[in-house]
């Protein structure tokens, strides 16, 4: 009688360690993609941003920059989520002497939408809806290329948001950045290079 007593309790002993541990395990999973996605704020579907005027990591040409004629290069976008309100899109050299430089800032596009023609128009409103934001020459809309040296890297970067921003025209990219702070859907991104 007390080696069955003793056998169940040790039994009962094991099983309730065991219990404790798998309880413990559960209360600390380790942080799955969702869960760091809902911490950053960055969207868990990938966004595919293309545009007709370079591959991405390719060279962008003369005409989208300082050099030329300035104008933004044309941008297509495919793969969206289906709850998505709104885009945005900002446009960083992070190669810039100093600091990343703000090229672009384009937010509240409609959700409708899946392109940005060549040579967006420097105004507050394009004729999509969509307000663009202040870039870091001071103007509104696009500034292209015109690195002082070497080959630098362009990153277009497309938010899809679940929210629009409810920011005026003429908005600087952290402004943008804070506003969408926790709405971003899904991201797509395209690199372009440029060298004088």
């Amino acid at each position: 009688m007390l080696e069955l007593l003793v056998r169940t309790g040790i039994e009962r002993l094991v099983v309730g360690l065991l219990l404790l541990w798998v309880s413990g395990c559960s209360h600390s999973p380790a942080p799955t993609q969702n869960n760091a996605n809902k911490r950053t704020g960055e969207g868990t579907v990938s966004i595919k941003l293309t545009s007709t005027a370079f591959q991405d990591g390719g060279m962008i040409p003369a005409k989208y920059t300082c050099d030329g004629q300035n104008v933004s290069p044309p941008l297509n976008w495919s793969g969206t989520p289906a709850n998505v309100q709104g885009f945005a899109l900002v446009c960083e050299d992070p190669d810039a002497p100093g600091k990343t430089w703000v090229h672009w800032v384009v937010y509240d596009l409609p959700s409708t939408i899946t392109q940005l023609p060549e040579a967006a128009p420097a105004q507050e409103t394009l004729a999509s809806g969509g307000k663009q934001g202040k870039n870091d020459f001071g103007k509104i809309g696009y500034g292209g290329p015109c690195p002082p040296s070497g080959t630098h890297r362009y990153f277009f970067r497309l938010y899809a948001l679940d929210k629009t921003t409810d920011l005026k025209a003429g908005a600087t990219k952290d402004q943008l950045m804070n506003a969408t702070e926790g709405h971003i859907i899904g991201q797509g991104e395209l690199m372009g290079r440029y060298k004088r």
